[in-house]
């Protein structure tokens, strides 16, 4: 199935490219490579806020991570012209803020992990980092950022 069919069988609409909330690009291109700038949880169209293991369990962490992997798919189908143009999703890097003695970063960037391979199947599989940090830019409970293969 293309990466649209499964959209379509998963009920995922693409968001459109969320406008920069400061001094950067939401992606740059160079090469067969695009580079996506890190994209933080919203929930009800606001910023998800929050510390996992502080009032955020890890599988409404997955939820949050899963929600970023949707947006990042619409600026990745923005930034390489559509998704059947997706060669692989190389690398994915989550930033997981975390209350002290959380360890289960690993389990919330699955949200998004895993959505990649529901979407592209075996070029969907990457290399990843789950890190976890005491706090990210406006509270927001996950940032990830993304590298694809394009043609």
């Amino acid at each position: 199935m293309t990466p649209q069919e499964n959209l379509a069988r998963l009920g995922i609409a693409l968001p459109a490219v969320s406008a920069p909330a400061a001094a950067y690009l939401p992606f740059v291109r160079t090469g067969n490579l695009v580079y996506l700038s890190g994209h933080i949880a919203r929930r009800n169209g606001a910023v998800w806020t929050g510390q996992l293991g502080a009032g955020i369990s890890t599988q409404e962490g997955q939820a949050a991570a899963r929600g970023i992997g949707i947006d990042l798919l619409g600026t990745l189908h923005a930034a390489a012209g559509g998704l059947e143009k997706v060669r692989r999703i190389v690398k994915l890097v989550s930033f997981v803020s975390s209350a002290p003695g959380f360890v289960e970063q690993h389990l919330v960037t699955n949200g998004a992990s895993e959505l990649m391979m529901e979407v592209f199947g075996e070029r969907g599989a990457h290399a990843r980092s789950a890190v976890g940090v005491a706090r990210l830019p406006l509270d927001a409970c996950v940032e990830i950022e993304l590298i694809a293969e394009v043609q």
